[in-house]
């Protein structure tokens, strides 16, 4: 297969250039905690950095059918230099398709086009064809085939003028089944008992096509509190923008509704693995006793049930966990890269079997600042931040923001907000974003934080709120920030001046925030999806101070992208 480059020789030499292409460090091989592992831990660990290999696999064959013979192309003609400069932004996006800082789409290869279904569907159907073909199927009586099809499990191909869905564990049995290997080799080596009842059920759902198989294995990684060692599967739906486009058609929706059918968003793989840190757990499970009255303090708590409730809270854990790999979905570096996951998802069978869920904190992803990264943050806030406000910024505050935005994700509406689609994602994101600012105050009653790390929070909060350029509805992360951003501007908490300075209103911020999470739960428990895309079109407005932040964030930072950098991970892969 003949395969033509879409970048310029120029553009692939500035986007590998260590100042367009940020290198994000994991841990080291010769890391303390690595080091002071148990043998059997670390015999173990190099299993499950075998196991997570895979995922990359996986994750590329759900992107685009064409990643993989590109990738083989790639690693065949390595003495091009241009080809050589395309396998380091392949290796960072894990994919021939991205997009980088500034929400430009970055396509690797000619005559490629990002597709809304990724390859989890056909690469030539449209939305259109989509609902007519489930309308067809279900007027035909074929609703089991459907549900199928709009499961988050399954690719779907077609069979003449119809569609047929296969189930990851046959569409991946290869990869699935060598996964599923490497993780009951972990078991017998690793000294955590618990851990390894987990890897076990966990192989096991690899390898049989059965959804509680795959909540029996996720209960259980969902209840693992203190064990050594942190392996996930995780399974994230903002990649498939195509599913929740079904609800979109009124008579499709309808018929949905009456063979009770719920679309599900394809689930992207990725895997995770690392050491658990005692110490930043320990910080984290402090914050886990208030879980209840957080719950009570939700707005329009009385009209739903939520994960976390006021009386019981034994359903959530946590863990702070230095990375040794991040792979497939988890890996794939397009503009960004997760700092935390909050799992099993709302969707996940696991949690109507009595499960709980699990909060997870990349240490290095958060931690790993290089002095030249240092450099641009100090240069931007000089650039846009009130000199006030200087004095109470802190990146540690952040973490202990996104501590309260993954908890904030097992509050609010506990089902139902699959009937919003696309916009699904985005709003849910909103939502723990506001209620992590909302619950400040009574945290800070309770003595979680000071009145000094409650303006710190806010004020990082607020110096990071704007973005390099207007992002795309399908970057539900981005899009959520613009529209907070531009509701605290509208509320004065936020206010931009003609030469791109931020000023901040810390009390404004709180109510604000407060206000804008009583919207979003309202749209969630509408279960309404033109609520929903009304709702994120008033708010995802980029205005005159957008553009003017935007341009000064260019200036004084270059960066467009990022790679996973996995040292130990490495060293293990060759033992």
């Amino acid at each position: 297969m003949n395969f033509e480059l879409n970048l310029s020789i120029e553009e692939l030499k500035k986007r590998t250039h260590k100042d367009y292409l940020i290198r994000k460090p994991m841990l080291d091989k010769d890391a303390k905690e690595y080091l002071d592992l148990s043998s059997g831990d670390k015999e173990a660990l190099k299993h499950l950095v075998k196991a997570a290999q895979y995922a990359n696999i996986i994750f590329m064959k759900q992107d685009n059918e064409l990643n993989i013979p590109f990738m083989k192309y790639l690693e065949e003609n390595k003495d091009n230099e241009a080809i050589q400069l395309t396998k380091i932004l392949f290796d960072a996006q894990l994919g021939i398709t991205g997009i980088d800082s500034e929400s430009n789409k970055v396509i690797l290869l000619k005559s490629v086009k990002e597709l809304d279904g990724k390859a989890f569907y056909p690469s030539d159907i449209t939305k259109e064809e989509l609902q007519s073909i489930l309308k067809q199927m279900l007027k035909d009586s074929e609703t089991e085939e459907v549900k199928k099809i709009l499961s988050q499990r399954t690719i779907v191909k077609r069979n003449g003028k119809k569609l047929y869905a296969l189930d990851y564990t046959e569409a991946f049995k290869e990869e699935f089944n060598k996964i599923a290997d490497e993780l009951e080799l972990a078991a017998k080596t690793s000294t955590n008992k618990d851990f390894n009842e987990y890897l076990i059920l966990q192989a096991k759902a690899l390898r049989e096509n059965n959804p509680m198989l795959d909540a029996q294995a996720d209960k259980k990684w969902a209840s693992l509190q203190d064990t050594p060692l942190e392996f996930t599967i995780s399974r994230e739906q903002y990649a498939d923008l195509l599913t929740g486009t079904v609800v979109e058609d009124n008579e499709l929706k309808q018929l949905l509704d009456k063979n009770n059918i719920m679309p599900l968003s394809k689930d992207s793989i990725g895997i995770r693995v690392g050491i658990v840190n005692k110490k930043g757990t320990q910080d984290l499970l402090k914050v886990k006793h208030f879980l209840p009255l957080m719950a009570e303090n939700m707005p329009l708590k009385e009209r739903y049930e939520q994960n976390i409730s006021s009386e019981n809270d034994n359903l959530q854990t946590m863990a702070d966990v230095d990375i040794v790999a991040l792979r497939g979905d988890e890996g794939s570096y397009r503009g960004g890269i997760t700092i935390a996951q909050n799992l099993p998802n709302n969707d996940k069978l696991s949690l109507t079997i009595g499960g709980g869920r699990r909060n997870v904190y990349h240490r290095q992803v958060r931690t790993s600042n290089s002095p030249e990264a240092e450099e641009r943050r100090k240069k931007r806030l000089r650039a846009t931040l009130n000199p006030e406000l200087h004095k109470y910024y802190n990146p540690e505050a952040d973490h202990w923001f996104t501590i309260g935005h993954e908890n904030v994700h097992s509050l609010g509406p506990k089902s139902g907000t699959e009937a919003l689609g696309k916009y699904k994602n985005i709003i849910e994101e909103n939502k723990a974003d506001m209620g992590s600012l909302a619950l400040l105050d009574v945290l800070c009653e309770n003595g979680v934080y000071t009145p000094e790390e409650k303006k710190q929070i806010l004020v990082t909060f607020g110096a990071n709120a704007f973005l390099k350029a207007k992002p795309e509805l399908s970057q539900a992360h981005r899009v959520r920030t613009v529209m907070q951003t531009y509701f605290f501007i509208k509320e004065g908490a936020i206010k931009v001046n003609n030469e791109g300075i931020i000023d901040l209103d810390t009390d404004k911020m709180i109510s604000a925030a407060r206000k804008m999470l009583t919207e979003i739960i309202e749209v969630q428990l509408s279960q309404d999806y033109i609520k929903g895309e009304n709702y994120v079109n008033k708010y995802f407005q980029w205005t005159k101070d957008f553009e003017i932040m935007a341009e000064k964030l260019k200036e004084t930072d270059k960066s467009l992208n990022g790679i996973i950098i996995t040292p130990l991970a490495d060293f293990l892969i060759k033992e």
